[in-house]
């Protein structure tokens, strides 16, 4: 049972944790009046740690299922 609660709960949590720290990056750029290009790099450059969990999911998912499409 708790193996199974691990299994859902894990990704729901970082999944509520990385659209809470994009929310802290929106807040960052609104309070620091970044503007548009400011708030994109905001945006890519703090969000890129994300990105990079989000695609070693991917990757990882990919190859754990045999690595057909």
């Amino acid at each position: 049972m708790l193996q199974i609660f691990e299994a859902w709960i894990t990704p729901i949590m970082i999944s509520g944790l990385i659209l809470f720290m994009g929310f802290i990056i929106w807040d960052l750029a609104k309070k620091s009046n970044a503007g548009r290009f400011g708030t994109l790099m905001l945006f890519i450059v703090l969000g890129a740690g994300m990105m990079g969990y989000i695609f070693k999911v991917v990757i990882t998912w990919f190859l754990e299922s045999g690595g057909s499409v």
